[in-house]
């Protein structure tokens, strides 16, 4: 009776997944070497199943193993438990080689706290802890075991443990210095938790999200001045989100005098700075694929609050335009007094294509003066926008972004989305994960100071039809692979829960920090010689390394040569 719930354990790397099988995956003892730097969060995995017996096949009985953590770091160390989530939709019919799957399925993403620090160990398949390790600035530098012990939930018999060793160096890891931004739906959270916009409960819930995403290396936030007209059919509303309330007031003579409250916008400001967002995003003046039209704005008109702009308003030369000359500079204002102007960003329409050069110059030309000093980025993939001087901060999808690269621009941003399926880095949930964390080192290599997302929280089908429950749809109502639309899950009381692509693509990030400082060090072209010297290419947006063991390996090599360096330098001074 003993050995039918004694458990099978085994230590796996944070780019693994996990699927919940009855076969077990295969363990990696060359991805299991761990190191971390002072301020760095780290990863690994525990996966445990039952050890089967020829008489255990038959036992279909599931039951709840208690989870403790033993280790001289344990203050830093938190556990949560991996669940995989429906996928109906994992990849395109156009796909590459390097996706782990292509059928629809469960697929490992979801990271839940654990209930009553128990896990349900299932006969029939594989479960997986998710174990992070966050040494602060003061934690000791070393190796740490981090001993992971089973016991039986009701007998507390002893079931395994499993230990991962963690160095810590004796080092900091510099501050994040990439503009990181994942589109926020704060119209999601209302929905998805049927509160009204900006009641105090809508508040409390965009703060836990918005701290969350600051956790996570995310420093500029999309701002919904108005509600961003953002993956919206044509005609189509998304739930009202606005900042900024607008007063008009016709004249005799027909002619509309408005006036502005920034209230809710000085509370968001504020809100933000507190959880560590340091820029700030406004949402698009524009609507998106063309900047053809003004996006939604409410407003109280003689005592009536009615939609006053949308789909039906042409973008130039009318009402709205005489709108945004009353707006734009009392917003800037507003941004000053609140100490935020100069971390300001701003846009004219999204993903703006070839045929939409003309109606994106003149909606730009209609602000530009209005503008002068501020950045304007877009998301865009024709370099003719930046080359005519449409676009000030270019925000490149990574499968063109090489044009950039080779007419010399030095500040171009990148982004990728759905579109961006086939070579490129990505994060849908049927690629592995080192290709979601590939994307800091060719942040690094190239020196992009920012990056952009679509969907930290998009819980809407395909242009905002409907409301999806993100916890059933991770495709947006099959819109987009899986994993595409969002980072975090709606939780309960209003929180938010992480993903394997969450944290991966932190790594990426810390992986870009560490490799700022070693640069710093030894220099830039010594550091990318050390990335690529037992690559057979150097790394591209499109070329580089596939497998979970490189990003490791190189991972440790920079962490112990920057500890070595800086022990040079004390022992110099």
């Amino acid at each position: 009776m003993e050995q039918k719930k004694k458990l099978e354990l085994r230590i796996f790397s944070s780019l693994e997944k996990i699927f919940p099988e009855k076969k077990a995956p295969v363990y990696r003892p060359e991805c299991c070497l761990l190191t971390a730097l002072r301020g760095e969060r780290v990863s690994f995995q525990v996966g445990f199943a039952p050890n089967v017996t020829e008489r255990q096949e038959k036992d279909d009985r599931h039951y709840f193993a208690r989870v403790e953590v033993d280790s001289a770091l344990a203050e830093y160390v938190t556990v949560r438990e991996v669940v995989s989530v429906p996928n109906r939709y994992p990849c395109h019919l156009t796909y590459d080689d390097d996706y782990l799957r292509t059928e629809p399925g469960l697929y490992p993403d979801l990271l839940q706290e654990l209930r009553g620090d128990c896990v349900v160990v299932n006969p029939a398949r594989w479960g997986a802890l998710w174990v992070d390790v966050y040494p602060d600035e003061q934690a000791p530098a070393g190796d740490f075991p981090v001993r992971i012990i089973f016991r039986d939930a009701q007998t507390g018999e002893l079931l395994g443990e499993a230990v991962q060793t963690v160095t810590v160096c004796d080092a900091l890891l510099p501050a994040q210095t990439l503009i990181r931004t994942e589109w926020f739906h704060a119209d999601c959270l209302a929905d998805y938790y049927h509160v009204p916009v900006f009641s105090e409960e809508h508040w409390r819930i965009l703060e836990n999200f918005i701290r969350c995403a600051a956790e996570h290396g995310i420093n500029m936030l999309l701002t919904p001045v108005f509600t961003p007209p953002l993956d919206t059919k044509v005609g189509g509303e998304r739930t009202t989100v606005q900042l900024v309330k607008v007063y008009g007031k016709q004249d005799e003579k027909g002619k509309t005098h408005w006036c502005f409250d920034f209230s809710l916008l000085e509370r968001w400001v504020k809100m933000c700075l507190s959880c560590g967002i340091r820029y700030f995003e406004i949402s698009h003046l524009f609507t998106q694929w063309g900047a053809k039209s003004a996006p939604k704005v409410m407003a109280e008109m003689d005592g009536e609050k009615k939609r006053v702009f949308g789909w039906d308003t042409p973008a130039v030369g009318g009402a709205y335009t005489e709108f945004l000359r009353a707006f734009l500079p009392q917003l800037l204002e507003a941004l000053e007094r609140l100490g935020v102007r100069q971390n300001s960003y701003f846009h004219i329409s999204d993903e703006p294509a070839g045929e939409h050069l003309e109606s994106y110059r003149a909606a730009r030309e209609s602000v530009a003066d209005l503008l002068e000093g501020q950045v304007i980025m877009d998301a865009l993939s024709n370099y003719e926008f930046y080359e005519k001087g449409y676009v000030t901060q270019p925000i490149c999808s990574s499968d063109h972004i090489q044009t950039f690269l080779d007419q010399g621009v030095k500040h171009v941003w990148s982004y990728y989305c759905t579109a961006q399926s086939l070579e490129v880095s990505n994060r849908f949930l049927s690629m592995p994960s080192a290709r979601n964390r590939a994307y800091g080192l060719q942040l690094f290599k190239f020196d992009i100071p920012g990056c952009l997302h679509w969907g930290f929280n998009f819980y809407n089908s395909m242009y905002s039809l409907w409301h999806v429950d993100p916890m059933a749809d991770t495709c947006a109502g099959g819109m987009v692979p899986g994993g595409d639309p969002f980072l975090v899950y709606p939780g309960e009381d209003g929180r938010p829960m992480g993903s394997i692509r969450l944290m991966v693509f932190e790594e990426g990030l810390n992986d870009l920090r560490a490799l700022q400082l070693l640069a710093e060090l030894i220099g830039k072209e010594e550091t990318v010689a050390m990335l690529e010297e037992e690559l057979s290419e150097g790394i591209t947006f499109s070329r580089y390394p596939r497998s979970d063991y490189y990003y490791i390996s190189v991972r440790n090599r920079v962490n112990r040569r920057i500890a070595r360096e800086l022990e040079k330098r004390t022992a110099g001074d």
